[in-house]
């Protein structure tokens, strides 16, 4: 076999989604990409089984969480990429990108497909992801239209204050406080940006940069910083929180429909090697340090 790596970059509406990853029985985005990507290349699977082509993301992201730029990459035959062109006049992986939008639902676009840089791994040669949560907090600029991606709250929120108190939670920190847990993973990130700003609409938006998250950490990071915002919490609460490294159930988590992943950066072709070999010797070296 002649196999090659495919980039696909993609968006959704996360709403009516159980998140990214497969699960048994509920509608999530890789099911989808993952089964559209089989009938576009005609790729069959066992009698009784769901064809599916297996694809590796960039940052997994939760139930009804929304993406603008997601990155997933997969390895395909070149002889069946090829062929699966058929008859159109574009290249087989313009083809692809139009096919796929032919047969995925209305929620989930394909915007490119290109042939993957040597070296390339959509998870780990990721350099950050930067997520945006948006949230209005004045009546009159609250759009129906946009509920499905800007939240509301009542109370008006203090964004010096909530700035003051991001500004704490920087830097490479074990995050536990903040993430749900996971049997064998790491709860040490690096978040490089937490800052908030309001926009000439109203609308407010938390812009948070990382080298990764886990799982319901930007949303609880955003709950934890509107909690100050609003008042019920003094403005060292969110250092305190990080400080314990202990999940507590008076940290709230932030509405799934306010969040967006925005972009995920990668190093130049000639450094992703070198860079998905020191994400893994990181995530190796955290471990360790977990289990002393």
């Amino acid at each position: 076999m002649n196999d090659v790596r495919i980039r696909i970059d993609l968006a959704y509406d996360g709403t009516a989604f159980h998140g990214w990853a497969t699960q048994p029985g509920l509608r999530t985005v890789q099911e989808e990409l993952q089964a559209a990507l089989a009938t576009a290349l005609r790729v069959r699977a066992p009698e009784g089984e769901r064809a599916q082509v297996w694809v590796t993301v960039a940052g997994r992201t939760d139930s009804g969480v929304h993406a603008r730029a997601q990155v997933v990459h997969f390895d395909i035959d070149a002889d069946v990429l090829t062929s699966s062109r058929r008859r159109s006049d574009l290249s087989a992986l313009g083809a692809l990108v139009r096919r796929l939008n032919g047969i995925l639902p209305a929620d989930v676009r394909v915007h490119r497909a290109i042939e993957a840089p040597e070296g390339f791994n959509a998870r780990f040669s990721a350099l950050s992801r930067r997520y945006v949560y948006r949230v209005v907090d004045v009546p009159e600029y609250v759009d129906p239209l946009q509920r499905h991606s800007v939240l509301y709250r009542t109370r008006p929120l203090d964004l010096s204050v909530m700035n003051v108190a991001s500004a704490d939670l920087l830097g490479l920190n074990d995050f536990a406080t903040f993430c749900k847990a996971r049997e064998g993973a790491t709860t040490i990130r690096d978040l490089r940006q937490l800052t908030w700003s309001r926009r000439e609409d109203g609308i407010i938006e938390a812009t948070v940069v990382a080298d990764a998250f886990c799982h319901s950490m930007v949303r609880s990071l955003v709950g934890c910083v509107m909690e100050i915002g609003e008042g019920r919490r003094d403005v060292t609460w969110a250092k305190e929180m990080l400080a314990a490294r202990t999940r507590s159930s008076a940290l709230p988590i932030a509405p799934a429909n306010g969040l967006t992943l925005e972009e995920v950066t990668y190093p130049p072709d000639d450094m992703l090697a070198a860079q998905h070999v020191r994400t893994m010797n990181r995530r190796e070296a955290s471990e360790l340090d977990r289990d002393r």
